[in-house]
């Protein structure tokens, strides 16, 4: 990762140059802060005059600003002052679908150089008014859409921010909430550079925290993110791509999908990525979900420090094959270490507006896991220094999944499905649950359960090479319990 240190200095030293440009005063542009005014025509011209004549920042003074699509250009900042609020239209027609995006948003940039959004303002996209207004649209015919669920397409309903194909992009200080759809994606963008961020995104479905999707150098730190969906969610959307060179640092999230995601679009992969100092908090699904379902190559990958409270999983690596179209999917190399995760009994993000759904049930609590395929392997994962206290509780008259060889050959491999910790309903294990993996590494790993689970702590089936170092296990009125136990498995080595 020392690649990735040099690269952002060199990015900090760059933005620090670019951002001596001249100052230029939106109200200078005819832009009216009265929270009435459409302002997007102004607010372009401003942009594309600020573009000609050397590049600069766009000041945004207190007050508010409607606006709907606007293009960000080369060596433009929009710097929003304490007390500015960008706001978006509510009027869905306000917005463009870009044809070569193919999503709508209220800020695009495409192929554009040393751009950034900074300041202490914040951009409100209202999207669940703006979503809303285009779900009656479409039921009176005057906007085409499914309308799966009755929700637009995501592609239909605008995201705050929609970056494509950029070089040097800084995004640091704002407040960005409630989008109508994603909230801000950075797709295929080289030297991405986000710090102390606000993220406020659960108005509305899909409600994503940041997506990054093919990107090369970014660092993303210091910031908040409350979202509806998955919170800091790394994509590889083309197959000939990949997401890497990725620093996360100190940041702190809330869910009702999951924390830090690689996936679910996995086509091209995820490699050289360093997080570190991460908390995660009632948060629905898992707190880490690395999931290679449509072909994608995971490696090197080094998660250290989490704190994961109230999160109804903690772990949850997957190989699938979905849409990989004959690609084979690797995840290897990956070292998650120094854990502290706490799993409640029940739902754990009860009382927000867009929960998770009830599903998958039958099922006691589920473990976390490392599920490749038997073609498809997970290769050298290290676990150190991790802590997850479980509810425990797992009842055999509510769920049952024994360890017959026919019950344990009766899991489903589910290769296709979309790839969730719950996805398999009940398994064998209360603490973690291996199948598929080779060169599985433990160090100082302790699982507890409050109260006693019918399963044992640990499941292996198919895992060839494990070495388990300083385990505990913790779970009441199981002195003689055997907490591990193995399938069709080999080279099994305690230290």
């Amino acid at each position: 990762m020392a690649k990735a240190k040099l690269f952002s200095l060199a990015f900090l030293i760059l933005f620090t140059l670019h951002l001596s440009a001249k100052d230029y005063n939106v109200s200078d542009f005819g832009v009216k802060a009265d929270g009435i005014t459409i302002n997007t025509c102004s607010i372009q011209k401003a942009i594309d005059f600020i573009n000609e004549n050397g590049g600069g920042r766009l000041v945004f003074n207190p007050g508010s600003y409607v606006t709907g699509s606007i293009y960000l250009k080369s060596n433009v900042t929009l710097h929003l002052t304490n007390g500015a609020i960008l706001l978006g239209s509510t009027n869905p027609f306000d917005y463009i679908k870009d044809k070569r995006i193919g999503w709508m948003s209220m800020i695009f940039a495409i192929n554009q150089v040393n751009i950034g959004i900074t300041g202490n303002g914040t951009i409100n996209g209202r999207g669940f008014i703006t979503a809303n207004n285009m779900v009656n649209y479409i039921h009176h015919g005057i906007y085409i859409d499914p309308l799966k669920l009755d929700r637009p397409n995501e592609t239909n309903r605008p995201q705050n921010i929609y970056f494509r194909e950029c070089k040097n992009v800084k995004i640091t200080d704002i407040t960005l909430k409630d989008p109508a759809s994603w909230n801000q994606t950075y797709d295929q963008c080289k030297n991405l550079y986000v710090d102390n961020i606000h993220v406020d995104s659960k108005s509305y479905w899909n409600n994503d925290g940041i997506d990054v999707v093919d990107c090369d150098s970014v660092v993303i730190k210091n910031s908040y993110f409350d979202a509806a969906d998955d919170v800091i969610c790394f994509k590889s959307h083309d197959v000939n791509s990949i997401c890497q060179n990725v620093i996360v640092d100190n940041c702190v999230g809330r869910s009702s999908a999951n924390g830090l995601k690689f996936g679910t679009v996995s086509r091209g992969g995820f490699r050289n990525f360093k997080v570190t100092n991460l908390t995660i908090y009632d948060t629905y699904r898992s707190a880490i979900t690395f999931a290679a379902v449509d072909g994608a190559l995971i490696e090197n990958i080094v998660v250290d420090g989490v704190r994961s409270i109230n999160t109804g999983n903690v772990i949850f690596l997957r190989i699938g094959d979905r849409w990989s179209k004959g690609k084979k999917p690797v995840m290897k190399d990956i070292m998650i270490s120094n854990v502290y995760a706490e799993v409640p009994f029940f739902k754990p993000d009860a009382g927000y507006n867009y929960e998770g759904p009830i599903e998958d049930l039958p099922r006691n609590i589920s473990p976390a896991s490392i599920i490749g395929l038997p073609g498809y392997k997970i290769q050298n994962v290290k676990l150190k220094n991790i802590e997850i206290v479980y509810p425990g509780a797992g009842n055999p008259l509510y769920a049952k999944r024994g360890l017959t060889n026919a019950e344990l050959d009766s899991i489903p491999e589910m290769a296709t499905a979309y790839p969730e910790f719950s996805q398999f309903k009940e398994l064998p294990a209360w603490g973690i649950y291996i199948r598929h993996a080779e060169g599985i590494e433990f160090e100082n790993v302790t699982f507890t359960a409050l109260k006693k689970d019918y399963r044992p702590a640990i499941v292996i089936d198919d895992v060839k090479g494990i070495s388990l170092k300083g385990m505990k296990y913790n779970e009441p009125e199981s002195k003689d319990k055997q907490q591990l136990f193995q399938y069709k498995s080999n080279n099994v080595v305690f230290k």
